[in-house]
């Protein structure tokens, strides 16, 4: 059998191009969520947990352009009902507990370790990572929060008081009307948020430069799982998220971490500085030039910070 059929665990039931497909057990039966292996370096494997809830692997895709150059080996994964991954139509599914559960199961399929296991939570993914780490954080080397403040309620204001002041007055009322009606799947909705919010705040490039991978993630993000979740508004969180906060726990989490903020997210840079000094090993990584997808608004800083802290 062709070498290319193994991963560096031994395993025989990776696809070609290191993908595999991982069984993971669920209250509700056992579906099978994807990943994808690139690179080789037994000390450093970097776990990416993507955003949304319910988005796609694919807006990582620009990694791979910096991070094979280093020597990081690093593994693409769509959650359960994202991307590649089953699809089961249980809403059940979509709990914080059940989604670390699995983040657990993929990690030992995958064969991470505390001597090698980095794990980067990215937005949604972030809040995925402090509670993986919450609960195990000795099968950790390192931890990544990129992007996401550790409390709902503060990302709630700081939307409510000082990124809609900033909006159009005219705009942000047409844009609240679509969503009290429930009238966000209308093109116009999308239409204002691409304008006045997203390309100030997600992705600070024109519209005609954001890379494909991006917009094929935004594209094929699972609904099902993201309104209940985050809710239907894109200017703050409504959803089962809407309580959440983690704030008094991070002290708990003695693992290096370093947190990646931008000062342009949706995400509160203050906030995001001030939380990497409540870990007890926590470093702060500032992105002036990007929003909340700065891995491509500033790149270079975002790449170079990251890969110096995997390497160090």
């Amino acid at each position: 059998m062709s070498s290319s059929y193994f991963d560096n665990t031994g395993r025989s039931d990776v696809l070609s191009g290191g993908i595999r497909k991982i069984p993971v057990t669920t209250p509700k039966g056992t579906f099978d969520v994807w990943t994808k292996r690139t690179g080789n370096n037994p000390t450093t494997k970097l776990l990416l947990l993507h955003g949304g809830p319910g988005a796609t692997h694919e807006y990582f895709l620009g990694f791979d352009s910096w991070l094979p150059g280093a020597g990081i080996e690093y593994y693409y994964y769509d959650q359960l009902g994202s991307g590649h991954s089953d699809r089961p139509d249980d809403p059940s599914l979509w709990e914080i507990d059940r989604f670390v559960d699995e983040v657990e199961q993929v990690r030992q399929a995958l064969g991470l370790e505390r001597d090698n296991f980095y794990l980067l939570g990215q937005s949604w993914g972030g809040i995925l990572a402090i509670e993986y780490a919450l609960r195990h954080q000795e099968h950790l080397k390192a931890l990544i929060v990129s992007n996401m403040m550790a409390s709902i309620p503060a990302y709630n204001r700081y939307a409510r008081e000082v990124l809609m002041p900033t909006m159009d007055q005219d705009v942000l009322a047409e844009i609240q009307r679509f969503e009290a009606t429930g009238q966000t799947d209308d093109p116009r909705y999308e239409e204002l948020l691409l304008e006045h919010h997203y390309q100030h705040h997600v992705l600070r490039l024109p519209l005609e430069q954001w890379p494909e991978p991006v917009v094929r993630s935004f594209a094929n993000i699972n609904k099902d799982i993201y309104v209940p979740m985050q809710g239907p508004s894109e200017l703050g969180a409504s959803g089962k998220l809407v309580d959440w906060d983690r704030t008094a726990d991070l002290a708990r989490i003695d693992v290096p971490t370093l947190v990646i903020g931008a000062e342009h997210d949706t995400m509160d840079p203050a906030h995001m500085r001030e939380i990497a000094a409540l870990f007890p090993q926590g470093s702060y990584l500032h992105c002036p030039n990007g929003g909340h997808l700065s891995m491509y608004d500033d790149q270079e800083t975002y790449m170079l910070g990251l890969i110096e802290f995997l390497t160090r």
